[in-house]
């Protein structure tokens, strides 16, 4: 199996139409080469990072880094940190469970990790099936914390028209102005 290096030298050589065909890969579950969760990870932060957005590849949180110890054990693993020339800040967590929708999880893990970071910080689930009715329910009431939640339908729109960045910001703002954390981006953004 590669490391997270390996697979962030991989994905830093895919240009836009790279992403498209890795895209395709994965909502067929033929990926050679990659795992499929990870394929879906570093997709969506090189198709951030192709934009313009500063990335924070995978990364650890060891007990050492929060307490100024010598412990090396892992505190949180984080699929990505993305900061975008407006100014937006955010955790990335991803989720690929086939056909199967994301439940409340990874929402749960996000919004304990955003415990911790300044307000100015929010988060975003990314699950290539969507998310189940628990799950919505619990990003809508995670204030202060702010968990955006994006689906596999708006990662297309998003890949085939450049709009990681523009759809992230309308997210934001929606879910700013009616807290609606699902807001669906479209090809109206």
């Amino acid at each position: 199996m590669a490391t997270d290096e390996e697979y962030r030298e991989r994905i830093e050589q895919y240009a836009r139409g790279d992403l498209l065909d890795l895209w395709g890969a994965i909502n067929v579950g033929d990926t050679p080469g990659w795992p499929a969760g990870k394929a879906f990870e570093y997709l969506i932060l090189r198709a951030f990072q192709l934009e313009g957005a500063y990335v924070n590849w995978p990364y650890t949180v060891t007990i050492g880094e929060l307490t100024g110890s010598e412990s090396r054990e892992i505190a949180e693993q984080i699929d990505g940190f993305v900061h975008t020339e407006n100014g937006l800040a955010c955790l990335i967590e991803c989720k690929n469970y086939g056909e199967e929708k994301a439940n409340l999880e990874p929402i749960a893990k996000l919004r304990n990790q955003l415990l911790r970071r300044s307000p100015a910080i929010f988060g975003v689930v990314f699950s290539r099936s969507g998310f189940t009715g628990p799950a919505l329910l619990l990003a809508r009431f995670t204030a202060p914390q702010t968990i955006l939640l994006w689906t596999g339908s708006e990662v297309e729109i998003a890949l085939r028209n450049r709009w990681f960045c523009k759809g992230l910001m309308e997210k934001y703002r929606v879910c700013l102005a009616k807290g609606t954390p699902d807001y669906h981006i479209s090809i109206e953004v």
